[in-house]
């Protein structure tokens, strides 16, 4: 059978860089091909940071940023193109999320940066993207966008499963058999123990969580952070470094003695634990299975301790299902878009709160 080839863009928001995945839609489920990596340097990252927050020329800078990132985009395509030999105009189409500097539904708005018409003219490929925008003016959250993808890949008709991706926002996917799928985002995933660990190391993580374990979590820090409105919204819901970021945190601390860069650093990585245990004990309480993927996947301690918090569950990688941790949220971005190219919806209602289902994207032909 001729390969259906389509490729997935995902730069998230731990600014770490560029997922692409090569996927084969010929065969009754999917099948990941290939994958690059197109890392950040600090100097691109520190610029998109800056856009989160209200600038001077931030237009502008935008604009170009945009054009930046199509160049990268174009070279993790063009890194995958040479890697397996295919020609361009074998792929049917590029799913490319974008990068996010601004999320804000409550306000009606979304903005992931790229410039597709570029990326369409540099990979000679037709470009799909802008995925969120359609949600949210359909009423919905616009995020999170691929526990549809996860019922497509990883639901079993006999088991309750859930689906933790932790990139800089961690979100969970409920694969119920008995219900319809469901998830949100329930809080901050690597985004601020990343920040805390580059102010404090210079390093840009904490790999395996290897300072956070020499510290100790802080109880009334923790309750501090807990008490973040957020927590307390039943979903659908969503949240970004609109929220979650630098200031906030420096907001909850109180400076006493105890609060120590690594005693912080555990704190936050207790954050994180915390609000995905709580999201899967308080909405997928028949849940047997967590499987978890995005970069917190290579976080040991973190996963340590997710697992003796939800003890009475299976707690493994989705590697177990057939796909490295690394590379599910591009590989979901294929999916949506041949989603889209094939005029089919790409949200859930249950989700994101949309008033239905939608076509999400825009297309910028080849």
């Amino acid at each position: 059978m001729k390969p259906i080839y389509y490729i997935g863009l995902m730069s998230g928001t731990s600014l770490d860089g560029v997922d692409a995945a090569l996927v084969d839609f010929s065969k009754s489920k999917p099948v990941l091909i290939e994958t690059a990596l197109c890392p950040y340097d600090n100097n691109l990252r520190t610029r998109l940071l800056k856009l989160h927050h209200p600038d001077f020329d931030e237009l502008n800078r935008a604009a170009l940023l945009s054009n930046e990132l199509a160049s990268r985009y174009a070279n993790a395509v063009l890194d995958i193109l040479k890697k397996c030999d295919i020609d361009a105009k074998n792929i049917i189409a590029i799913g490319c999320h974008g990068q996010t500097v601004r999320h804000c539904p409550e306000k009606g708005y979304t903005l992931q940066l790229v410039n597709a018409a570029l990326l369409a003219e540099l990979t000679h490929i037709t470009v799909v993207a802008d995925f969120r925008s359609r949600d949210i003016a359909a009423g919905g959250q616009g995020a999170p966008l691929v526990p549809a993808f996860h019922h497509a890949l990883f639901s079993n008709n006999d088991k309750h499963r859930v689906i933790v991706n932790i990139g800089g926002v961690a979100n969970i996917t409920s694969l119920d058999p008995s219900s319809d799928v469901s998830g949100f985002d329930c809080g901050p995933g690597n985004m601020l123990m990343d920040e805390w660990c580059l102010r404090h190391t210079g390093k840009n993580y904490d790999a395996k969580g290897e300072w956070a374990k020499k510290g100790t979590a802080i109880p009334s820090l923790l309750a501090t952070l807990m008490s973040e409105d957020f927590f307390l919204y039943a979903p659908p819901k969503s949240t970004g470094r609109d929220l979650f970021n630098m200031s906030w945190l420096e907001k909850k601390l109180s400076q006493h003695p105890h609060e120590t860069p690594e005693n912080v650093q555990a704190t936050l990585l207790q954050l994180t634990v915390t609000t995905i245990a709580n999201a899967i004990k308080d909405y997928c309480a028949s849940a047997s299975e967590v499987y978890v993927c995005g970069g917190g996947a290579h976080n040991t301690h973190l996963i340590h301790q997710i697992s003796s918090v939800l003890s009475d569950r299976t707690v493994t990688l989705t590697n177990e299902l057939g796909v490295d941790a690394d590379w599910v949220e591009a590989f979901a971005f294929a999916w949506l878009a041949q989603q889209t190219m094939l005029r089919k919806p790409g949200n859930l209602r249950a989700v994101t709160g949309a008033q239905g289902e939608r076509i999400l994207g825009a297309i910028y032909p080849a």
